[in-house]
């Protein structure tokens, strides 16, 4: 008995490990924050949360992903093997037929789900679903086009909330460029962690093709660009105290552009990835800062 519910508990934190269970929820977090501090800021926060409509569209985003993750999960075995054999073992304690069959599952129950809303939703989630997984299987290879695509698909879940309250705030806009670049960066940085799996399977990712340098001056592109869209925000739109952040945010970055010229091996790498990871952790929270008083004042049950 004890050894049957051991194996059970090694399963479940398996298929957690597989569908990435801490970047789901921050997406969950960064959803409901963006629909409570800019897309519905004029309506009662505590209407927002129990808003059904709105929680099934977060259902469908997590069923989306999740069953994006498997998928990745497929496709990448050979190239884990090489980079990270630590966590494909543990990712192998689930059988890859029960990854299918949850796969499936999760897809029904996203297209199911989204029937209620309407048949924009059940086009828009069947959309997702099926372009995640054409990136997993083909566009991750190829150069650029598959780290921009990464991170394109990281912020979509952002449009159908977007959608669903019709508010076409400029600022959401502006937002998501920026986080879409932060995304692009981390997808560059995991292109040269990963670069042994993925010049051993002939992956046409940017450092295979172009070396350590070029992906560098990529990146360094990019930190350039968003610390560009830092100051639009910050002199364009009533941040208030997000000011704070998109000021902090640029400093920071700096900070990892010369991190990122003494960068040498996979763990200097693995460290500016984990840097970015907290930035866009802190980014989440920090729209609170849109209207810290909705916290503090408006909240009524």
């Amino acid at each position: 008995m004890y050894f049957d519910s051991k194996k059970t508990l090694l399963k479940v934190l398996s298929l957690f490990s597989v569908v990435r269970i801490p970047n789901i929820f921050l997406i969950v977090l960064a959803q409901y924050l963006t629909s409570i501090f800019i897309l519905a800021h004029q309506d009662n926060p505590y209407d927002v949360l129990t808003d059904t409509t709105l929680l099934i569209i977060v259902f469908c985003t997590v069923g989306a992903i999740a069953s994006g993750y498997i998928a990745n999960n497929f496709y990448d075995q050979e190239k884990d093997l090489i980079n990270r054999p630590q966590k494909l073992m543990i990712d192998h304690i689930v059988s890859q037929k029960t990854k299918f069959w949850v796969y499936i599952t999760l897809n029904f129950s996203v297209v199911f789900l989204s029937s209620f809303i309407s048949i924009r939703a059940v086009a828009f989630f069947l959309s997702y679903i099926f372009f995640i997984w054409f990136y997993s299987h083909k566009i991750k290879k190829l150069p650029l086009i598959g780290n921009l695509t990464s991170a394109l698909l990281s912020i979509t879940p952002f449009f159908a909330i977007l959608l669903y309250f019709k508010n076409y705030n400029a600022l959401i806009f502006v937002f998501g460029f920026y986080l879409f670049l932060v995304l692009a960066i981390r997808e560059l940085l995991k292109s040269l962690i990963n670069i042994k799996g993925d010049l051993t399977l002939n992956y046409k990712t940017v450092p295979v093709l172009y070396g350590e340098f070029y992906t560098k001056k990529v990146v360094s592109i990019l930190i350039s660009i968003n610390c560009l869209v830092s100051f639009i925000l910050i002199y364009f739109f009533e941040l208030r105290k997000m000011n704070i952040f998109f000021i902090g945010s640029s400093v920071y970055l700096i900070f990892i552009f010369f991190l990122l010229r003494k960068a040498k091996d996979q763990r200097d790498f693995n460290l500016i990835q984990n840097f970015l990871k907290l930035l866009i952790f802190i980014g989440v929270l920090s729209i609170v800062l849109l209207d810290p008083s909705l916290v503090l004042n408006k909240i009524s049950f």
